[in-house]
C-alpha cells in the first residue's frame, strides 16, 4: 500500500500511509484491502518512510539520531515483561470486544494498529508514572517492550477479525444455513453451531502453523531483500517517535484527548441503552433524513464505533462506502425489487436467498471477487518480476549511510541485533510439521466433511503461498491471504462435492487463509522488531503467546454476543453480513452458477467487470485522476447492510476534514487519540449491554418514529 498524505491525517510519527489493508481483510476483518493506495510500490513507499522517519522520528536532531543510535538495547528475554504481558492481555480484550462488534454487525473493522501501539504507550507511561509518584521505582518504559506489547495485543485481536467469528466459522451455523435457502449443494444438516469448545480448538490448531512456516526465510526478506513492509515501518515509526522527548509531550495531549472522548462516547451509548426497549427502537433508528430514506437506510444512526472508524480510514475509503449505498439501496434495489413476482417468487421470505436478498449478496461477492482478482494477479506479476530482478542481481540492495557515506551506527545494531537472537530453522520446521500433524487428526473429528489428506494439502502449501504472500505485502502491503483462502474455499467446496462441500470449503478455506496471513503478519511485526532495535526471538514469543491469548479470549468473547444478541439476523442490527457471503460461495464452489437466481448471473458478470476495471483504472490512471477512483471492495460492503454505518463514516471524516483546516499541526497529533477514544467507548458499553441481555434486564423504553398522519 502507497503512503500518501491526505489519506493518513493522524500522527507526525507515522508515514502518511492508508489505514486499512494491514492484511487482516475482508469479511473477518475489511481492512487495508479497502483503504489501499494500489498504484506504487516499494521504491515509492521506502522513500516516503525514510523521509518522514528522519523527519518525525529523528527530528532532524544530530543529537538525538547520536543518542538513539547508541540506545543500549536489553536483552530479549528482558524485553518480555510481566506488565507487558498483562498490559497486552487487557488491551487485547478490549480490542477483541470492539473488532467483534464491528466484525458482527458490517465486517468492515479498520486498521487498529496505530491506536493499539498509542494505547500500549499509554497505558505503560501512566503505570511508570503512576508509581513514580508514589515513590516505587520501576523498570524504564523502553520502544522494544512498548513494541512488545503492541504486537502482542494486535496478534490477540487479530484472531476476533481473522478467525470467521463474522463469516466462515458464522456462516457454518443453523441461522446461515437456513437463510441460504433450500439448494442441492446446501443439503439438510451441512451446519455446526458455534461452541467455545470445538472453536477455541480449531483456532489453536490453524493458527500457530503460519508463525513457524517462514522463519527460515526471515533473514532474506527483512535483511538482505530489504522489503518496505509499509504497515511494520509505519508502526515502528510511530513508536520510535513515542519514546523522544517531543512525543513524551504530545502523549499528554493525547491522553487527554483519548480519556475525555472515551467517556463521551461511553455515557453516550449507556444513554442510548434505555430507549432501545424493541425492535427497530432508538437513535440507532434515528429517521435523520425523514422516513423515506430511512427505510432505504439513509440516516446517522449515532454510532460513535464508526465515526471514529471514518476518522481512522481515509477520506476515499468512506467514500466509496457511501457510494456503494447509493448505488445498491438507491438505485439498484428499488428496480430489482419491481419485477418481484416477475424474476423471484413473491410468496418467499425477505431474507431468503431466492429473493431480493439473493440479489444483494450475489452483487457483494462479485464485486469482491472481481476487485480481489485484480489485486491477485497484480501482487503476483509484480512479486514475480522483483524476484526476477533479483535473482539475477538487477537489485542493488538499499544501504542508509551518513553523510560520509558509511553505514549508519542504528544501521548496523540494527543488523546485528537481527541477525544474534536466531531462531534455529530445525526447530522451525519441526514445529511446523508437529502442528501439521496435530491439525491433521484433531480437524476431521471437528468436521466429518473434512479428510486429514486436505489438511496436509493446505500445510504443503502453505509455505509456498506464504512466501508469495509475504513477499508481496513488503513491496505493496497488500495481504492477500483472504484471497488464497477464497481460492482455496471454492476449490475444497468443488473437491468435497454436494454432500459435504459446503461445510469443506468454509473450514478449508479458512485454514489456507489462516496459515497464509500468521506468516505475512509475524513478517510484519519483524520489521517493525528490526527498526526499533527489537530481538527477533522476543517478537516471535510475543506473537504465540498473544495468539494464544486470542484463540481463547476470542472464542468466549463471540458467544457472549451469540447468547446476548439475535446474530445473523439480516434485518437486525447484529446482522454479521459475511457470514452469508461465505456460504453462498461455497455454495456456488459446490453447484455451480445453477445456484443464482434468475437474471442474477449476467449483473453479477457486469458488475464483476466493473469492479475489475476500477482497480485496472486506480493504476493506469496519471495520480491526480486515479486518486478519485472508488474502492471497490469498500463499495461491497453497503449492498448488504445498508448506507447507514457509511453516513457514520463520512462524518468522521468530515470532522477530520474540518479540524485540519482549523488547525492541521493539532489534528496531527489528536486525531488518533480522539478516534480510538470514541471506538473503545462505544465498543466497551457492548460488554455490560450483553451481561445485562442475558440477566434478562431489557431497557424501559422503544422510542420509534411514524409518520404524523
Amino acid at each position: 500500500m502507497a503512503l500518501r498524505e491526505h489519506y493518513y491525517h493522524q500522527s507526525p510519527y507515522l508515514p502518511p500511509h492508508e489505514l486499512g489493508a494491514d492484511s487482516r481483510g475482508e469479511g473477518d476483518r475489511l481492512t487495508m484491502d479497502v483503504t489501499a493506495d494500489r498504484t506504487r510500490v516499494a521504491p515509492e513507499i521506502e522513500k516516503e518512510v525514510d523521509d518522514i522517519a528522519m523527519e518525525g522520528d529523528m527530528e532532524s536532531d544530530p543529537a538525538l539520531a547520536r543518542e538513539r543510535q547508541l540506545e543500549p538495547v536489553q536483552p530479549w528475554q528482558e524485553q518480555l515483561t510481566v506488565r507487558g504481558m498483562v498490559a497486552a492481555l487487557l488491551i487485547g480484550f478490549i480490542y477483541t470486544v470492539i473488532v467483534m462488534k464491528i466484525a458482527l454487525t458490517t465486517g468492515l473493522v479498520p486498521t487498529l494498529n496505530v491506536s493499539t501501539a498509542l494505547v500500549a504507550f499509554l497505558a505503560l507511561r501512566g503505570w511508570t508514572r503512576g508509581l513514580a509518584r508514589l515513590g516505587i521505582s520501576s523498570r524504564p518504559f523502553t520502544r522494544q517492550e512498548n513494541t512488545i506489547i503492541q504486537a502482542c495485543a494486535d496478534s490477540c485481536y487479530t484472531i476476533a477479525s481473522a478467525g470467521g467469528f463474522g463469516s466462515t466459522l458464522l456462516g457454518l451455523n443453523k441461522k446461515t444455513y437456513e437463510l441460504a435457502g433450500d439448494s442441492p449443494g446446501n443439503v439438510p444438516g451441512s451446519y455446526k453451531e458455534p461452541g467455545i469448545g470445538w472453536m477455541t480448538g480449531f483456532l489453536l490448531a490453524i493458527c500457530f502453523g503460519g508463525l513457524l512456516s517462514l522463519i527460515p526465510l526471515r533473514k532474506v526478506l527483512v535483511v538482505d531483500y530489504k522489503l518496505t513492509y509499509p504497515s511494520g515501518t509505519a508502526t515502528a515509526v510511530l513508536i520510535n517517535g513515542f519514546h523522544t522527548p517531543k512525543g513524551d509531550k504530545n502523549a499528554k495531549k493525547q491522553v487527554h484527548g483519548f480519556l475525555k472522548y472515551f467517556g463521551i462516547s461511553f455515557m453516550w451509548s449507556f444513554f442510548q441503552w434505555f430507549y432501545t426497549g424493541g425492535p427497530v427502537c432508538g437513535f440507532v433508528q434515528f429517521p435523520t433524513f425523514g422516513l423515506k430514506a430511512w427505510k432505504q437506510t439513509f440516516f446517522f444512526d449515532f454510532s460513535l464505533t464508526y465515526v471514529g472508524a471514518g476518522m481512522i480510514c481515509s477520506h476515499l475509503v468512506n467514500l466509496s462506502t457511501l457510494l456503494g449505498a447509493v448505488l445498491s439501496w438507491g438505485i439498484m434495489w428499488p428496480l430489482i425489487s419491481k419485477q418481484k413476482g416477475i424474476w423471484y417468487p413473491a410468496d418467499v421470505p425477505a431474507s431468503s436467498m431466492k429473493s431480493l436478498y439473493g440479489y444483494k449478496a450475489f452483487f457483494c461477492v462479485a464485486l469482491i471477487i472481481g476487485d480481489g482478482l485484480y489485486q491477485f494477479l497484480k501482487v503476483t506479476y509484480v512479486t514475480s518480476k522483483s524476484l526476477h530482478q533479483r535473482l539475477n542481481h538487477n537489485v542493488v540492495t538499499k544501504k542508509v549511510t551518513d553523510k560520509g557515506g558509511m553505514t549508519s551506527l542504528e544501521e548496523i545494531q540494527r543488523d546485528e541485533i537481527f541477525k544474534s537472537d536466531n531462531i534455529p530453522s530445525w526447530m522451525a520446521y519441526a514445529g511446523y510439521a508437529v502442528l501439521s500433524i496435530i491439525s491433521s487428526i484433531s480437524i476431521p473429528l471437528m468436521f466429518r466433511q473434512i479428510k486429514w489428506y486436505y489438511v496436509i494439502v493446505a500445510y504443503l502449501l502453505a509455505p509456498v503461498l506464504g512466501f508469495s504472500n509475504s513477499y508481496g505485502a513488503g513491496l505493496t502491503d497488500i495481504n492477500m491471504a483472504y484471497n488464497y483462502g477464497k481460492i482455496a474455499l471454492f476449490i475444497f467446496a468443488a473437491w468435497a462435492g454436494k454432500k459435504n462441500g459446503v461445510i469443506a470449503g468454509l473450514v478449508g478455506g479458512t485454514l489456507v487463509k489462516q496459515l497464509v496471513l500468521m506468516s505475512a503478519e509475524l513478517m510484519h511485526d519483524l520489521k517493525t522488531s528490526y527498526l526499533t532495535s527489537t530481538s527477533p526471538r522476543s517478537m516471535l514469543v510475543a506473537q504465540a503467546v498473544g495468539t494464544g491469548m486470542g484463540c481463547i479470549v476470542s472464542p468466549l468473547t463471540f458467544m457472549l454476543f451469540y447468547k446476548a444478541f439475535d446474530v445473523g439476523n439480516p434485518d437486525g442490527y447484529w446482522r454479521a453480513p459475511y457470514a452469508l457471503i461465505y456460504r453462498s460461495m461455497a455454495i456456488l464452489g459446490v453447484e455451480g452458477f445453477s445456484a443464482l437466481p434468475k437474471h442474477c448471473l449476467s449483473i453479477s458478470a457486469g458488475i464483476f467487470a466493473f469492479a475489475m476495471l476500477l482497480s485496472i483504472a486506480r493504476d493506469i490512471l496519471p495520480w491526480k485522476y486515479g486518486k478519485y477512483v472508488p474502492l471497490p471492495m469498500a463499495m461491497a460492503v453497503p449492498f448488504l447492510v445498508g448506507g447507514s454505518f457509511a453516513i457514520d463514516m463520512c462524518i468522521g471524516s468530515l470532522v477530520v476534514f474540518v479540524w485540519e483546516k482549523m488547525n492541521k499541526k493539532d489534528a496531527a497529533i489528536q486525531v488518533p487519540a480522539v478516534a480510538s477514544g470514541l471506538i473503545c467507548g462505544d465498543g466497551i458499553w457492548v460488554f455490560p449491554s450483553s451481561l445485562l441481555a442475558l440477566a434478562r434486564i431489557n431497557p424501559p423504553i422503544c422510542m420509534k418514529f411514524t409518520p404524523a398522519s
